[in-house]
């Protein structure tokens, strides 16, 4: 650990944020240290009677107009000062979240600078949100409002702990509503952080709330009938449970869920930029990333290059605890994680050019493993890993890579690498993802919309779209 990094303070129990009221629970959940496999604090799983205190405190909130009816421009100055609270906090921020979630302390700082600019880009959105005037008759005036949903359950993943919570936050604020966020229980810290800066912020009691607790807890936050919207991100098994609980009640949901991602790379590629980048597209944050782009394409052309030089590259990737500084591979988040990661490796599918094997403890660690030679229907090649595992393939044209690319049941995003920005611009017309990168990855930009299609989900994440999400559209015609 670097003599720089000092440790925030952690209470036995870290409480659950209902209004103002702190609140720890009867039955408690360890959050453990991945690097260590030690326990850092524990947190109340929360029960029926707990989330339903968090959502009546936010349809509280939210039928009294607390937030919804202050001025546009009040909202906008408390999300610019929880912006600047943010900003304040980055670092102990970003040390929580390596202790609870293992990535490197860099990547985690990263993380942290994602979720601030979205705050500070939907600040703006309370004052920019408008309706629209439509044609009428003279005597007519017809014209439409967006309106804040209500109460928003905002179900966090445990891979980006505070960049999806910003995400989600921020816009439903803008939007006007109240929410009730649950994060996942191995990575609780920074969530419980970001609500206390709400209120620091002055944005009132019951507005933002907090419950912890495993998937249980999960349930009975989208099952409660005060609950007007759901925003989930997490794999796409636990999606389409949310999907159906959601649908029994005619509640609306951005589900943004797993992916297979194909990275595709040309014969006419920059290989002196792509190669070193795999670090951000597949074996960053140890590959547990929905966007990973876990499936490398290659020009047949160029695969021998390729991986002549990829695998001296995958070899020298530090791995150690994400607070040691210059570390690329830190450990996955749990042991649960790690049993999953090694049950594919075990499944002994193509060839193993390098990694293939969890290291011994303590922490939980899977070394960046590179796949080759595997059939197109292989388990490690069609379902989402979420490891530091790389598998490999080949191709010939131009249509063969887009056919192998849309060859999954995922649709979450993709990446090209070519000179050519006609055939860059024509992939990714034809690419079934919701994001493409090309001639980068894994680059975002809080303006842009973010979610996938097929099975990594719907709705959007970031841009005007978000804060959509969180409204409803209601039409008014005035006669005279």
């Amino acid at each position: 650990m670097t003599d720089t990094i000092n440790l925030p303070m952690l209470a036995e129990i870290e409480p659950m944020l209902v209004g103002e009221k702190r609140l720890e629970g009867s039955e408690f959940i360890p959050v453990l240290n991945p690097a260590t496999e030690q326990v850092l604090t524990r947190i109340g799983r929360a029960g029926t009677a707990e989330v339903d205190a968090a959502v009546r405190a936010a349809a509280q909130a939210h039928a009294d107009g607390r937030w919804r009816k202050l001025p546009p421009e009040r909202r906008r100055d408390l999300l610019v000062r929880l912006a600047e609270l943010v900003a304040a906090a980055a670092e102990d921020l970003a040390v929580l979240e390596t202790l609870d979630n293992g990535k490197p302390i860099e990547r985690a700082r990263g993380d942290i600078a994602l979720g601030l600019d979205a705050i500070r880009y939907f600040a703006g959105a309370p004052v920019r949100a408008a309706g629209q005037v439509a044609a009428n008759a003279p005597d007519r005036h017809a014209y439409t409002m967006r309106q804040p949903i209500g109460v928003a359950a905002l179900v966090l993943p445990w891979n980006f702990p505070f960049m999806i919570a910003a995400w989600k936050l921020a816009p439903a604020l803008a939007a006007g509503c109240t929410v009730v966020i649950k994060p996942a229980e191995q990575t609780p810290l920074t969530a419980l952080r970001l609500a206390e800066l709400c209120l620091a912020a002055g944005i009132p009691p019951g507005v933002v709330n907090v419950v912890t607790g495993d998937g249980g807890t999960g349930a009975e936050l989208v099952r409660h009938p005060l609950v007007r919207k759901v925003s989930f991100t997490g794999s796409t098994e636990v999606g389409r449970e949310v999907m159906a609980a959601a649908a029994a009640r005619i509640v609306p949901v951005t589900l943004e869920l797993g992916g297979k991602s194909p990275d595709i790379v040309f014969a006419d590629a920059d290989l002196d930029r792509m190669l070193p980048m795999l670090s951000r597209t597949i074996f960053g944050h140890s590959g547990q990333m929905c966007t990973a782009g876990s499936r490398l394409l290659l020009h047949r052309s160029i695969r021998d290059e390729v991986l002549e030089r990829l695998v001296p590259i995958v070899e020298s990737l530090k791995i150690g605890p994400g607070l040691a500084g210059g570390v690329t591979i830190g450990p996955l988040v749990s042991a649960d994680q790690r049993a999953r990661v090694q049950s594919y490796l075990d499944l002994a599918e193509g060839t193993v050019l390098t990694g293939g094997t969890a290291l011994p403890g303590p922490g939980y660690f899977v070394p960046p493993t590179v796949l080759t030679g595997l059939s197109p229907d292989a388990r490690c090649a069609r379902e989402e890993i979420f490891g530091p595992v790389l598998t490999v393939f080949d191709f010939d044209t131009d249509e063969q890579a887009l056919a192998m690319a849309n060859d999954t049941e995922y649709g979450l995003a993709a990446g090209v690498w070519t000179t050519d920005l006609g055939r860059a611009h024509r992939m990714a017309a034809e690419l079934e993802a919701g994001t493409v990168w090309i001639n980068t990855y894994n680059e975002f930009n809080s303006a842009l919309p973010f979610g996938g299609i097929k099975q990594s989900g719907f709705g959007r994440e970031l841009g005007d779209a978000a804060v959509e999400g969180f409204t409803v559209v209601k039409s008014v015609t005035v006669a005279w």
